[in-house]
């Protein structure tokens, strides 16, 4: 049933807002994968997005809900499968190994929060509305698709630290830096190349090289 007040047309440019807003939000990801790993000296991981092209008109009204997602990026955590807890993970480390490790499990929570981040950004740029990491929190990415994104982090924190005070004070540590590398200017508008570079690819994978190739243009 088509929604009152609202035109087919109306509808249609909603959608198409939709498919952008998600492309920026998974470029965001990606973009983080690479070029923030990078910048922290952290190994390459592979990733690869794949694309769903949908047609025109489906779904035909908002008020319909959608089951599919424009793009997904799939792999590009440094850390595969999570343990138990990090201590058991590390308890034969060396010093250095245990920092290594740890660096990669924070790599991989301001990657998930980068995504959301993103579309929020965007949307506050398209609507001419101020951003900032008070109006736009933590609990806020959930208006920005970014719940599952939350929801996994989560589990990193859960297993990286046991008190529930220390892991509030470290999500908002990583949260923070994840707002920095959005609205760090070259990495700002390598998201937003890339964003157009998945809506505009005729493929249904797009593979981490051909990313990287891309985004290696906009290394600081």
């Amino acid at each position: 049933m088509k929604r009152s007040g609202f035109s087919h047309a109306t509808d249609q440019v909603n959608y198409q807002e939709l498919i952008r807003q998600t492309a920026i939000h998974e470029a965001g990801h990606a973009v983080a994968i690479h070029l923030g790993n990078q910048q922290k000296l952290l190994p390459p991981v592979f990733f690869q997005i794949v694309v769903k092209k949908l047609d025109a008109d489906f779904p035909r009204y908002l008020s319909e809900p959608c089951p599919h997602c424009t793009a997904k990026v799939e792999g590009g955590r440094l850390i595969h499968t999570l343990p138990s807890s990090i201590e058991e993970a590390t308890d034969d480390f060396c010093p250095a190994q245990k920092q290594a490790y740890q660096q990669a499990f924070e790599a991989d929570i301001v990657n998930l929060l980068v995504g959301p981040l993103a579309e929020a950004r965007y949307i506050a740029s398209r609507d001419d509305e101020v951003i900032n990491a008070y109006l736009v929190n933590l609990n806020a990415l959930r208006y920005y698709g970014g719940t599952s994104d939350l929801e996994l982090a989560g589990e990193y924190l859960e297993c990286f630290i046991a008190d529930q005070a220390q892991r509030e004070k470290k999500i908002g540590e990583l949260f923070m830096a994840a707002f920095a590398f959005v609205h760090h200017a070259p990495n700002w508008r390598a998201i937003m190349a890339l964003a157009d570079y998945i809506l505009a690819s005729p493929k249904a994978v797009i593979d981490c090289e051909e990313v990287m190739a891309l985004l290696n243009g906009y290394l600081i």
